[in-house]
């Protein structure tokens, strides 16, 4: 789901500074547990809440192991962080995915640019450096979690990195907003260029940071009302984010209104096909490819749907 992806991360980033951080607007889903529990291990413990407090005031083991990665992918996203805090990282690696193939190549492609060393050995990604150094990187394709992990080295990198094919997610744009709180300096926040200015240290925010509205759970509720028809309203989301969903649901026949922070959906006649084609931001995201397939199942008429991201994610679809 969406929602884990949006807030794994910026649990994450609060690893690279020493102090109480507050996160406000966590979704509660296991992942979120288990990304709490995965910091609790390496010696920073939370309290959840309705803002959650976590502290990074010291860090004891530098290490993801194998019974926690092979539950979340995400794990992976303590690599940048312990190696550009502590110099060492030691992290299972994630192996297979039910929806496809994907490879860490870009991870490592872009902190070793930062002056990483990595050795594979029985399962695990075991990283060190001596000090990360500003680069230029170019990422072979915009992936998300690999622009986090490398965003949230080169922060505390010595010089300028400028990551060019940098993944343009609202996600990775939150995590960017959430360091700049800390004391990072990163310019092109939303932009396929990023360029990072390393600091000497980071220190956590005055205020708590409050999570981005998850799209891909409010893209869910808009395409149920879709396909069940009638007049419903999902507040306190962000409709500048959905603007490629809303005009395919309204290509179909509903009608989509918008709000400062709500987006309204109405169907009141029959649905129509349409086409769709998944693609990065801002296009139709691949998490949303299987909810718009289940609109297009009651439209009057024959739709296409490409998926360009997963080669399995039509899994659902399966005989």
């Amino acid at each position: 789901s969406g929602a884990k992806n949006a807030a794994l991360p910026i649990l994450m980033a609060p690893l690279l500074a020493p102090g109480e951080h507050r996160i406000a607007n966590l979704p509660h889903l296991v992942d979120v547990s288990e990304t709490l529990s995965l910091l609790g291990r390496i010696g920073c413990p939370s309290l959840p809440g309705s803002t959650t407090r976590i502290d990074t005031s010291r860090v004891d083991i530098c290490e993801a192991p194998y019974d926690v990665v092979r539950k979340m992918r995400a794990s992976l996203l303590v690599l940048g962080p312990l190696l550009a805090r502590e110099g060492t990282a030691r992290v299972s690696l994630p192996g297979g995915c039910a929806i496809g193939v994907r490879p860490i190549d870009q991870h490592l492609k872009g902190l070793e640019a930062l002056g990483c060393r990595f050795e594979l050995e029985g399962g695990y990604v075991n990283g060190s450096t001596d000090g990360l150094r500003g680069a230029e990187i170019h990422l072979d394709m915009p992936t998300v979690t690999g622009t986090e992990n490398i965003v949230m080295a080169a922060v505390l990198a010595d010089g300028t990195s400028v990551i060019h094919n940098a993944a343009k997610e609202p996600e990775v744009a939150d995590v960017c907003r959430f360091l700049t709180t800390l004391g990072a300096r990163i310019e092109g926040i939303g932009t396929s260029t990023l360029t990072i200015e390393g600091v000497a240290r980071l220190t956590p925010a005055s205020r708590p940071y409050r999570v981005v509205p998850d799209r891909i759970e409010s893209g869910t509720y808009l395409c149920a009302a879709a396909t069940a028809g009638g007049d419903v309203e999902v507040r306190e989301t962000d409709p500048s984010l959905l603007a490629s969903v809303m005009a395919k649901l309204t290509e179909a026949g509903c009608t989509a209104e918008t709000g400062p922070r709500s987006i309204r959906v109405r169907r009141d006649g029959p649905l129509r096909p349409f086409e769709l084609t998944t693609e990065a931001y801002p296009g139709i995201p691949t998490d949303m490819q299987a909810q718009l397939m289940a609109v297009a199942c009651i439209a009057e008429g024959r739709s296409v749907i490409r998926e360009t991201i997963f080669e399995n994610r039509f899994m659902h679809a399966a005989d």
